[in-house]
C-alpha cells in the first residue's frame, strides 16, 4: 500500500460548534423554554455558553469516557450539553423520559450515569426514583438558581454552574474513534440496548446528511424545527447538521401537540420540520381547522415509521408543504435512507410521483443495503423480490454498548446488521418498506403488508389513525385486524369500511373484521405499538371462526 501525504486530523464533535460560531456566528438558536417564554441567542453565543459548561462539567470531575445522562426536552441548555459532554471527551447520554420506570432505571444503571441533568418538569420523577438510582449519580436542575423547585433531592442549578467559568476553551486532543453520545432503543421486547456513537461515526453521519442538506431543509437563511426530540438518537442528526450549515434552530420545548405546534412555528416563520408521522396527524388538523399552513411552512422529512399516502397528499396538495419521506434506526446513527426528488422524479405524472413519495428514499451516502431471504441469499434490486433489509457503514453500529447477549444474532455472517425491516429496492435505488419481520401478516402461505392495508384506510376521510395487526386463524394461519380511530363525529361502520377497502387492495388482503377504539397506544418514541396491540387482541375471533 502506498499511504497518502495527507494530515491526520480527528473528526470530533466540538469542532462542529467552532465551525458554527466562526463562520455562522449570527445563525441562531430559539427555544421554547420550560419557563414559559422563548429564548434566543446566536451560535457565536451558544459557543461561549458551551465553554463554560465544559469547565463545569471538570470541575464536577467529569472525565474521559464518564457518562453524564440528560432527561430533556429541546431546547438550548440541551442543545449545550450534546457539546459540552463530547467535547471533553466524557460521553452525552439521552434518556427517553417516556420510556418505563424499570427501563430508566435499568439504563442509568448499565450506563453507569456518574451526572444526571433534568429539567424541572422531570424534578417528580427523579424523585420518584431516588431511592433506586446509584447512591453517587449527582443531579443539575436545567434552571437558574431562583427558578428551582422545592425538593428533597441534593441539587446544583445549571446557572449556577456556568456562573463564573470561562467562555473560551481549548478543546482537549480526542481520538475521533472514542465514544460521544450513547441512546438506548425504547426495548419493546427486553431490556433497552445501549448504541454507543463515537465522534467519528457522528461526523460522517452528518456529512452524509448535508450532501442532500439543500433538500431537506439544512441551509443557509433557512430555519428548521425538530420535533423528533434530543432525547433519542441525536434528534436524527440535527444537532449537529444544523450549525454546521448555520440552518437557525428552532427548538420547540414542550410544545407538541397540534395547536402547540402550529402556534410556535407561525410565529417563528419555520420553514422546515422534521418529526414522526403521529405528531403530523395534529398538525395537520390544525392546519385544517385554521384554513392554512403555519407562516414559512414549506418543507416536512416524515421517518420513524412509514408515512401513509394519503398525509403525503394533504400536505403537498392541499398546503403546498413538500414531504420527504425517510427511515432509519437508532444503531444508524440514525438516518439511513432519504426521498429526495430531483428533476427526473418531479417530472413524472402525479400519481407516480406520490407513488414514489411513499418510498422512504434511497441510501444516504456512507450507508449500504442489501435484502436477503429467510436463508441469507442476497436478492436483486429489482423492485420486485422483498425480503429482510441488512445494512452496513461507517456509521452504524458494530455492537450493543456491554450487551453480548444483544449483540448475538443482530449481524449476519458477512458483519451486515439486520435491521427487522421487510423491504424492496427498485432499480433505481429507491427503497420500499414492506413490513417489519414481526408485523407482515402470513396468511395461507403469502405476506399481507400491513403498511400497505394501513395507508389504503387512511385514505378513508373519517379515519383519524388505524394499525393492522395478524391475528390467528384455523385455516390461514393468520388473517388482518383492522384497529381504527375514527375522526370526531363519524359513524363509519366495519362494512362500510370493507366495501371501502375493497377497490383498493387484492380480495384476500382485504381485514376480516373491523375493530373501532378511541386510541391506539403508542411507543416511547411516538411510534405505534403493535406489540401492545397483539396482546390487547391475543385472543380475539374473527367473524364465523
Amino acid at each position: 500500500m502506498l499511504p497518502g501525504n495527507m494530515m491526520d486530523r480527528p473528526l470530533t464533535v466540538p469542532s462542529i460548534l467552532d465551525f458554527a460560531a466562526e463562520i455562522h456566528g449570527d445563525a441562531r438558536v430559539i427555544s421554547a423554554r420550560v419557563e414559559g417564554d422563548v429564548h434566543r441567542y446566536s451560535y457565536k453565543d451558544a459557543h461561549k455558553r458551551v465553554s463554560r459548561l465544559a469547565h463545569a462539567l471538570r470541575a464536577l470531575g467529569i472525565g474521559d469516557g464518564d457518562r453524564v445522562a440528560t432527561l430533556a426536552w429541546n431546547g438550548y441548555r440541551h442543545f449545550e450539553l450534546y457539546y459540552a459532554i463530547s467535547g471533553i471527551g466524557a460521553v452525552c447520554h439521552t434518556i427517553n423520559p417516556r420510556l418505563f420506570e424499570d427501563q430508566i432505571l435499568y439504563i442509568v444503571h448499565h450506563a453507569e450515569d456518574r451526572v444526571l441533568f433534568l429539567e424541572t418538569s422531570f424534578l417528580p420523577l427523579v424523585e420518584k426514583l431516588a431511592d433506586r438510582l446509584p447512591p453517587d449519580l449527582r443531579f443539575v436542575v436545567m434552571c437558574a438558581a431562583g427558578d428551582l423547585p422545592e425538593t428533597g433531592l441534593n441539587v446544583l442549578a445549571y446557572e449556577d454552574l456556568l456562573a463564573g467559568q470561562p467562555d473560551t476553551i481549548i478543546w482537549p486532543d480526542l481520538d475521533e474513534r472514542q465514544a460521544s453520545g450513547l441512546c438506548y432503543t425504547s426495548g419493546t421486547t427486553g431490556n433497552p440496548k445501549g448504541v454507543l456513537y463515537s465522534h467519528r461515526s457522528t461526523l460522517i453521519h452528518t456529512m452524509g446528511l448535508l450532501a442532500v442538506g439543500q433538500s431537506i431543509g439544512l441551509s443557509p437563511e433557512r430555519s428548521l424545527l425538530p420535533v423528533v426530540p434530543l432525547f433519542h438518537v441525536n434528534a436524527w442528526g440535527l444537532p449537529f447538521a444544523a450549525p454546521l450549515v448555520g440552518t437557525d434552530f428552532v427548538l420547540p420545548g414542550t410544545r407538541l401537540d397540534g395547536p402547540g405546534l402550529f402556534a410556535f412555528m407561525d410565529q417563528e416563520k419555520v420553514n422546515t420540520s422534521w418529526g414522526v408521522p403521529t405528531v403530523w396527524f395534529g398538525l395537520l388538523a390544525e392546519m385544517r381547522k385554521h384554513g392554512r399552513k403555519p407562516n414559512g411552512f414549506d418543507c416536512v422529512l416524515i421517518g420513524g415509521s412509514a408515512a401513509p399516502k394519503p398525509m403525503i397528499e394533504e400536505f403537498e396538495r392541499d398546503f403546498g408543504v413538500t414531504v420527504v419521506h425517510g427511515w432509519g434506526m437508532s444503531e444508524m446513527s440514525p438516518v439511513g435512507s432519504v426521498g429526495v426528488f430531483y428533476a427526473r422524479q418531479r417530472a413524472l405524472p402525479e400519481e407516480e410521483r406520490m407513488h414514489l413519495k411513499t418510498a422512504q428514499g434511497r441510501r444516504m451516502f456512507g450507508v449500504e443495503f442489501k435484502i436477503a431471504d429467510g436463508e441469507g441469499t442476497r436478492l436483486p434490486h429489482d423492485g420486485v423480490a422483498f425480503g429482510e433489509l441488512h445494512v452496513r457503514g461507517p456509521a452504524i453500529m458494530s455492537a450493543y454498548f456491554n450487551d453480548e447477549a444483544a449483540t448475538d444474532g443482530a449481524f449476519d455472517d458477512e458483519g451486515w446488521l439486520k435491521t427487522g425491516d421487510v423491504a424492496r429496492i427498485d432499480p433505481n435505488g429507491f427503497l420500499f418498506l414492506v413490513d417489519r419481520t414481526k408485523d407482515v401478516i402470513k396468511s395461507g402461505g403469502e405476506w399481507i403488508s400491513s403498511i400497505d392495508l394501513e395507508s389504503a384506510a387512511l385514505a378513508h376521510p373519517d379515519v383519524a389513525e388505524c394499525a393492522v395487526i395478524a391475528v390467528p386463524h384455523p385455516k390461514w394461519v393468520e388473517r388482518p385486524l383492522l384497529i381504527t380511530v375514527l375522526e370526531d363525529g363519524s359513524r363509519l361502520t366495519a362494512g362500510e369500511m370493507q366495501d371501502f377497502l375493497g377497490g383498493k387492495v387484492a380480495k384476500w388482503w382485504l381485514p376480516d373484521d373491523v375493530v373501532f377504539v378511541d386510541e391506539l397506544p403508542h411507543t416511547a418514541t411516538g411510534k405505534l405499538s403493535k406489540m401492545t396491540l397483539r396482546e390487547k387482541f391475543r385472543d380475539y375471533r374473527l367473524p364465523g371462526v
